[in-house]
């Protein structure tokens, strides 16, 4: 075999190992950046998606107000953001006047998180949430801490008043619809997971402490939950 015809093939076989090896380009930005390529993305949303939202309470979502059970606290603060639970009976969420409402700070771990955030930045968003109902209710506004007696004695449960409440100035307000809901099927029956099938509360914690005693504070929860719960 001659030396030029050696030469082409070890070119060709070179060249088809690098062609075997060879992996497809990646996009490295995928990135959404602009307003302009996130809008081009979706459709515009509906004309009643746009036109139902407020910035006062009308009869209808004083209903739903009323109605709700139980509420997500947005808020942002120097070290981050924050999004904690808040829940009691029905009407437990009062309305003050047709722009105002206000939550009771009910008794639960003291870390203030929502709190400390609102002492920083107002702004302030909640999703209340109706037990068997889809649709869902959202309110943006901003807040501020009160002691004021008179509002906390109207929050009073069992002889107990909370420590503090936030009033919230609303700025907007509207209903969300039912798709979320509907998806998660979160109000069914059948979606109910049986609690021994996920870590307890102790069992979350000692999954970051690993010297704290899970099963001792899981056999005491019962009881100390019951008896604070306001």
């Amino acid at each position: 075999m001659s030396f030029v015809r050696l030469t082409r093939r070890i070119q060709v076989l070179l060249f088809s190992l690098i062609l075997i090896n060879k992996t497809p380009e990646r996009k490295i930005n995928d990135t959404v950046s602009t307003l302009t390529e996130l809008e081009s993305l979706y459709s515009k949303p509906a004309k009643a998606s746009v036109e139902k939202e407020t910035s006062e309470i009308n009869a209808e979502y004083r209903r739903l107000i009323e109605a709700a059970s139980f509420v997500t606290v947005a808020s942002v603060g120097h070290l981050g953001m924050d999004c904690s639970p808040r829940g009691d009976k029905p009407g437990f969420v009062h309305i003050l006047d047709n722009r105002t409402i206000a939550l009771p700070d009910r008794r639960g771990n003291n870390r203030l998180d929502t709190l400390r955030n609102v002492l920083q930045d107002p702004r302030i968003a909640l999703l209340f949430l109706i037990p068997g109902i889809n649709e869902t209710l959202r309110i943006n506004g901003r807040a501020h801490i009160s002691t004021n007696n008179s509002l906390l004695a109207s929050f009073e449960v069992n002889g107990i008043l909370p420590v503090t409440a936030l009033v919230i100035e609303i700025d907007t307000l509207f209903f969300q619809c039912a798709r979320a809901l509907k998806r998660s099927q979160l109000w069914d029956a059948e979606s109910k997971i049986d609690p021994k099938s996920l870590p307890s509360a102790g069992k979350l914690i000692k999954s970051v402490v690993n010297d704290f005693g899970a099963d001792e504070y899981d056999a005491a929860l019962p009881d100390r939950q019951a008896n604070t719960l306001y």
